[in-house]
């Protein structure tokens, strides 16, 4: 039963998801336009940070969503399929949920963020325009 249940959820994926990226991809946002220099330090930031996520997750493509209207250069890495990133989340965040971000600070501590809504509100935080 178990096998026909996730069988039934990844042909849904298949038939489905290429409707969810064609979505995105109409209704991207359109970024804020910060100065070259204070984009550039934005960019900087941007560095520590890494949103884990599957590419047709709705809660992963509201988050990349808001990326984009905060212009935000944020590295990405798809954990769906088992792997080397899929066994970095698990290892360190601790469960293989996404949308997940891994915030590194100077020292080199690792916090990871769960659930789009503190994610985006993190996001909107520490970067959106005043």
């Amino acid at each position: 039963m178990k096998t026909v249940i996730r069988a039934f959820f990844k042909t849904l994926r298949i038939v489905i998801g290429p409707f969810m990226l064609l979505g995105e991809f109409l209704t991207r946002p359109k970024g804020v336009s910060r100065p070259p220099d204070l984009q550039g330090a934005v960019d900087q930031q941007c560095r520590d940070i890494v949103l884990y996520q599957y590419k047709t997750c709705p809660f992963c493509i509201k988050v990349r969503q808001e990326m984009r209207r905060l212009s935000l250069n944020i590295e990405r890495r798809d954990a769906q399929p088992e792997g080397e990133n899929r066994a970095a989340l698990v290892s360190g965040g601790g469960k293989a949920k996404v949308p997940c971000l891994k915030i590194t600070d100077q020292a080199g501590n690792s916090q990871w963020l769960y659930e789009s809504g503190e994610i985006i509100k993190y996001l909107r935080g520490r970067f959106a325009l005043s």
